[in-house]
């Protein structure tokens, strides 16, 4: 896969001291607008688990399965999330991209999640 390939080829500056990288998505884009209404488990939310609309934490549930996934750095993980529920992840290649270079990497690192916004 591409992804792959990429990740094999940014790895190496991952591991260089001083590099920073920083992968930015608005995650799923949902509503009839998008032709995308699925919901996912509204346990899962943290942020939106009061709403303010009904739908908000299913919608952050989606999300946060696919988050748990990129924090475990589980690429074939993510994939098989994304075939299952069809999430309109904006940014869903340079999140494989970024866990196939961690996966390449010997470095051990983690993932950080900055905010998580609707």
């Amino acid at each position: 896969e591409d992804e792959a390939k990429y990740g094999r080829l940014l790895a190496p500056y991952l591991e260089e001291e001083g590099n920073i990288f920083v992968i930015s998505s608005d995650f799923c884009h949902w509503g009839a607008q998008f032709g995308y209404t699925r919901v996912g488990r509204p346990e899962l939310a943290k942020t939106y688990r009061d709403g303010p609309y009904a739908e908000n934490a299913s919608i952050e549930g989606l999300d946060r399965e696919g988050m748990q996934l990129i924090s475990e750095q589980d690429a074939d993980g993510f994939r098989r999330y994304l075939a299952r529920d069809a999430n309109t992840i904006c940014g869903r290649h340079p999140i494989l991209v970024l866990l196939e270079t961690l996966q390449a990497s010997q470095r051990g690192l983690q993932v950080d999640f900055v905010k998580y916004a609707q």
